[in-house]
């Protein structure tokens, strides 16, 4: 068993959320002769990499190499750590002229800002400033920000100041910043995934700071599993699991508000900052997990299902087709924990009751 901690904590500050959640239970794996496990540090956290696959000819070294290669290109295209980085260098620009971006850049962006759409501006890349404010991100201001902070912040926010045209990446207001984390570490992981699949390997998994993505079985010729952390614990490293989940060519992403917290003033605050007021969320949802075909899909639904309300999200996934989720919730009256599931999923060993 893997647990993974809060350990990415420069990359994916915000989302300390889609790393949250996970315990990887990786059940190693024997109708397939060679098995490999590939892992390593990357966008602000580590990786790990399950193989299965018939090929003899994979040369784990050259393979490692590689896809240390491909996330040090994501890391100089999309970490806002990086000064030199293409989002770093778009966040300084102070021009209403369109700006020249990778094509993976642009992608990532264009899959954003129709989330954006889909979600009612409660998924947003723009909250650069507004994440800063609070205390999270590279350059954050440790103090309770006041009224007019929040105001400014949110006046320099907002999904619709950002577009994409001709290839190209467009403000629509000069002191807008992009923050990629609610939705990088996911497009890392299909990054990986794709490579992987090309080489022909039959089948993956794929995990990144608590992100996932897997196709086929392992060597004993069962699904890949994942436990769900347990969002009512409180240990530094988590051991409990609130139920087990079967991916069948999925990705999969946790989102909660209980791991990743800032202390403000003496305010113990969540990272989760509703781009509409510019304040932490005040929820009874405690985790959202999202499965869908993209882990950069799953990723940023994961985020959002966050921040609205539960039945507001609930409803959005069930008239989403691409979509499926699991939630975490308390009780208003007993205070105790329950599950909402919305989709075809395959779960098991759920230590709360379904309502």
């Amino acid at each position: 068993m893997i647990v993974l901690g809060n350990k990415y904590l420069k990359f994916n500050y915000t989302k300390a959320q889609l790393m949250l959640g996970f315990l990887l239970l990786c059940i190693s794996c024997s109708d397939y002769k060679n098995s490999y496990s590939i892992s390593g540090e990357a966008m602000g956290t580590t990786y790990s990499i399950k193989l299965v696959t018939s090929k003899d000819n994979i040369n784990k070294e050259s393979l490692k190499d590689d896809i240390d290669s491909l996330f040090v290109k994501l890391n100089k295209q999309m970490s806002t750590w990086d000064p030199n980085s293409e989002i770093s260098l778009f966040n300084s620009w102070k021009s209403l002229a369109p700006y020249d971006v990778s094509d993976e850049l642009l992608y990532v962006i264009d899959n954003s800002i129709e989330i954006s759409k889909q979600t009612d501006g409660l998924f947003d890349v723009t909250i650069f400033d507004l994440m800063s404010l609070w205390g999270f991100g590279p350059n954050p201001k440790l103090s309770f920000p006041d009224n007019q902070k929040i105001n400014q912040a949110m006046q320099n926010s907002g999904y619709k100041y950002i577009k994409t045209e001709n290839g190209k990446l467009i403000k629509n207001n000069k002191s807008i910043k992009l923050d990629l984390n609610a939705i990088a570490k996911g497009y890392g992981v299909d990054k990986i995934f794709n490579f992987l699949i090309k080489k022909g390997i039959e089948n993956i998994f794929v995990e990144v700071g608590g992100e996932v993505r897997a196709i086929g079985r392992n060597k004993n010729n069962k699904k890949w599993s994942i436990g769900i952390e347990d969002p009512i614990e409180n240990d530094v490293i988590q051991s409990n699991l609130s139920a087990i989940i079967y991916l069948s060519n999925k990705s999969v992403a946790t989102s909660g508000n209980y791991r990743n917290i800032v202390n403000l003033d003496g305010e113990i605050l969540g990272h989760t900052i509703n781009p509409k007021t510019g304040l932490p969320i005040q929820t009874d949802v405690l985790s959202v997990t999202v499965l869908s075909e993209l882990c950069m899909h799953s990723d940023a639904w994961a985020t959002a299902l966050m921040v609205m309300d539960y039945k507001t999200g609930y409803s959005k996934v069930e008239n989403n087709p691409d979509i499926d989720a699991i939630w975490i919730l308390e009780d208003s009256t007993s205070k105790e924990p329950y599950f909402s599931i919305s989709g075809d999923i395959e779960v098991s060993e759920m230590i709360y009751p379904i309502k």
